[in-house]
């Protein structure tokens, strides 16, 4: 056994011992990262009805896997590749196929984290009574008197920007413990893989299908599907945004609402806060509206996102991909389900960032 060897052993003994759902995982270079073990669960376990059907983010390629491995830290970058390591400052400035390349480069299982993992996330903490705080006004909550975590780098006026990993309270971990998935809340928004929109008209991957590297997610990828608003199946999309019959963003009364047709359509950001958006009830079928709540972009009666949470949109560009969880610059406007589909792929800023997760997939 090599001396690198044994220290990664004991590492992960300690880690487990104090923290039973993490686990230290490694590509396929040896290298480590920190990750939280989300085990299989069904709609009714997270929620969302009282159906035993597994949830779809545990479905790949169609067949189940029994756990997902989420980043229990936004993603560093070395040699090309992402790592969930402790007390780093976050890798920014980095578009969506390029966080897609630093996770898919690992190996087998390694991916972006999904709308559909995101989604999971959402409920599992509503479910549960608890929301993630975190760095959203320059190094601490809003609603916090003194700074919590470690400072990483700050602007001319030396104000706190990004914030190490995971030094935050507990409040701003997933499940409020040590074990929990730190930062979801603020200090960078997180490129999520799996979900756009094509002049408003949302477009997913099937289940959680882009946590397969081999399901590409370009933008000319055949991949992409549109949802069903009368079954919430997935269909071939057109190619033109305009496919009958499939959910699209309108936006009526200032608020995101789903439709089969767009009554305001604009190539500009708009935005509501999470609570307020809604669907037509005459067109977006039951099915349909729990797709939209699986993948976090609607949310659940009740909701104890009822405060803050803007999310952002575009219905009038060609193609617009989405980041999550806000900034250290947010303050009292976004929060963990906030998300933001503005920008094109491309798009770039210090603010931005990715995590990776897992999967064993299962054997072609």
């Amino acid at each position: 056994m090599t001396s690198n060897t044994a220290n990664f052993d004991l590492a992960a003994l300690a880690l487990k011992a104090a923290c039973p759902n993490n686990e230290i995982l490694f590509d396929d270079k040896g290298m480590p990262s920190v990750m939280v073990k989300i085990p299989k669960m069904t709609y009714a376990q997270l929620g969302l009805g009282d159906s035993t059907d597994v949830f779809p983010a545990f479905i790949v390629n169609g067949q189940e896997v029994n756990e997902i491995y989420i980043s229990k830290f936004m993603n560093i970058v070395q040699n090309s590749r992402a790592y969930s390591l402790p007390g780093r400052d976050y890798a920014n400035s980095i578009n969506f196929e390029n966080a897609i390349a630093r996770c898919t480069s690992k190996g087998r299982g390694w991916h972006l984290m999904t709308a559909m993992e995101w989604g999971l996330l959402i409920l599992w903490c509503e479910h549960n009574g608890f929301i993630p705080l975190g760095n959203l006004a320059y190094g601490k909550y809003h609603t916090e008197t003194n700074y919590k975590a470690i400072p990483m780098t700050k602007d001319g006026n030396g104000q706190i920007l990004h914030t190490a990993g995971g030094t935050g309270p507990l409040t701003w971990f997933h499940d409020g413990t040590p074990g929990g998935i730190a930062d979801l809340a603020g200090n960078g928004w997180e490129w999520t893989g799996g979900v756009r929109t094509v002049y408003g008209e949302l477009q997913v991957l099937a289940n959680n299908d882009a946590a397969d590297s081999g399901n590409a997610q370009t933008e000319s990828a055949a991949t992409w599907k549109a949802i069903d608003a009368a079954s919430g199946t997935l269909i071939t999309p057109n190619g033109e945004g305009t496919t009958p019959g499939s959910v699209k963003m309108d936006y009526v009364s200032g608020a995101i609402k789903y439709d089969t047709t767009i009554s305001s359509q604009s190539d500009s950001g708009r935005y509501c806060n999470f609570n307020t958006i809604t669907y037509n009830s005459e067109t977006i079928s039951s099915a349909a509206v729990r797709f939209l709540q699986a993948i976090g972009f609607l949310p659940i009666t009740g909701t104890l996102c009822t405060t803050y949470g803007r999310c952002y949109f575009n219905n009038g560009a060609a193609e617009r991909c989405f980041y999550r969880g806000g900034n250290y610059s947010s303050s009292n406007e976004y929060s963990f389900p906030s998300f933001y589909g503005r920008n094109a792929r491309s798009y770039t800023a210090a603010g931005i960032g990715f995590r990776s997760a897992f999967v064993q997939l299962p054997a072609a």
